[in-house]
């Protein structure tokens, strides 16, 4: 994924150099950043959960089969 960010980036920013677009400069930057430094959402356990620890067994349930006689 941060080769992705680090392609779109590069790309970004060089189409906005070309196009002379600050705004897009920005973004590009962005991307290229995220890429280089690996922080967002999906870089470096940013989306982290912690798992709910439990001692609970699970218990045996019993089913009756029901049948239909018509």
């Amino acid at each position: 994924m941060r080769f992705v960010r680090l392609a779109i980036g590069i790309i970004i920013t060089i189409q906005a150099v070309v196009n002379k677009d600050a705004l897009f400069i920005f973004f590009g930057a962005a991307f290229t950043a995220m890429a280089i430094f690996n922080y967002g959402c999906c870089g470096a356990s940013g989306c982290y959960t912690p798992i709910k620890k439990t001692n609970n067994t699970t218990n045996d349930i019993s089913y009756e089969e029901v049948v239909n006689n018509k």
